[in-house]
């Protein structure tokens, strides 16, 4: 007797559910976990050493910048007191102390600002391009040209810093912020060339090649193609420079005496005949470090829509 087709075999049946089985067992990770299984001692020793050491270097970043956020907004006697070092009333005093005389913080934010942006708006451009010609053309003493370049990084601020005084004095620039718009670019675009190169180097030759068919100039590929392709780099290159130029100590210092001196010169200030005033400091480190922290924020979601239309251009 035959059975009817709905009805499946109990041989059949046992065929199935092993198959079924043999293939969740499939499915399953390898690594996982059998009931009470307990790692060794020195499995979890390493563990443990692991999770502090990650503690211990999180620790070291978070705790000087909350440290720094508390002091801020401290009263003078609460900054050595060891009661209020938690629990204390909250002032803005320092921050009107600081933009106040003798202080004058107002006109160091706005050298650093102009300083920085210039750096960045000269920076930009002249890297963009020395990469393109690095990456693109084929001329004598390339790659010795962009290894002379790449070797300026590592050549110290304090031995560049001296034949730019003596010109700059020469010149009439010391004290000034066209000063230190050009001895940073020393520092800043070796880097930017080195990095937007990189960016540059990733865009495939034949889409130049096409447009340069179909009739477009050279400078209108590097400004319609290669530019929005390497966006990303020239991004990071851009808020490198804006940050090194923004935090910069030695050039502001040596070049500048009363009109261009900048923030971090500004918050050595603080150092008085009477001590150190902690307040202060904190009040200006905070100036200095809120602006990089919300830039970076900003840059973050524009770095990543620059790769998003980079990969479906």
């Amino acid at each position: 007797m035959n059975l009817p087709q709905s009805v499946s075999s109990p041989s059949h049946g046992a065929a199935d559910a092993v198959q079924v089985r043999s293939q969740g067992e499939r499915m399953q990770p390898s690594h996982s976990p059998v009931p009470g299984y307990r790692p060794p001692l020195a499995e979890r020793i390493g563990l443990a050493l692991r999770q502090s050491l990650i503690l211990a270097g999180l620790a070291s970043i978070v705790l000087p910048i909350v440290w720094m956020a508390i002091t801020a907004f401290k009263l003078p006697r609460d900054v050595y007191s060891l009661d209020a070092a938690l629990v204390f009333s909250p002032t803005l005093e320092n921050f009107r102390t600081v933009f106040a005389h003798p202080w004058n913080l107002g006109n160091k934010i706005a050298n650093s600002i102009l300083v920085a942006a210039g750096t960045v708006v000269v920076a930009v451009p002249m890297a963009t391009l020395a990469a393109y010609a690095f990456s693109r053309f084929d001329f004598r003493f390339r790659q010795t040209l962009f290894l002379l370049v790449i070797a300026s990084q590592f050549i110290p601020a304090a031995v560049v810093v001296l034949p730019y005084f003596l010109m700059f004095r020469d010149l009439g620039l010391l004290d000034t912020r066209t000063a230190l718009v050009l001895i940073n670019l020393s520092i800043v675009l070796p880097y930017a060339v080195w990095m937007i190169k990189g960016f540059i180097d990733a865009v495939p030759v034949e889409i130049e090649e096409s447009a340069m068919i179909d009739g477009a100039g050279r400078f209108r590929v590097l400004a319609g193609i290669v530019v929005p392709a390497a966006l990303p780099g020239i991004i990071t290159a851009a808020v490198f420079s804006f940050t090194l130029t923004w935090n910069e100590f030695l050039f502001a210092l040596i070049l500048g005496k009363q009109d261009a001196l900048t923030l971090p010169l500004g918050i050595v200030g603080f150092r008085t005949e009477r001590g150190d005033l902690w307040e202060l400091m904190a009040a200006g480190g905070l100036i200095i470090t809120a602006p990089m922290f919300m830039l970076s924020l900003m840059v973050h979601r524009q770095f990543i829509g620059s790769l998003t239309a980079g990969s479906v251009r």
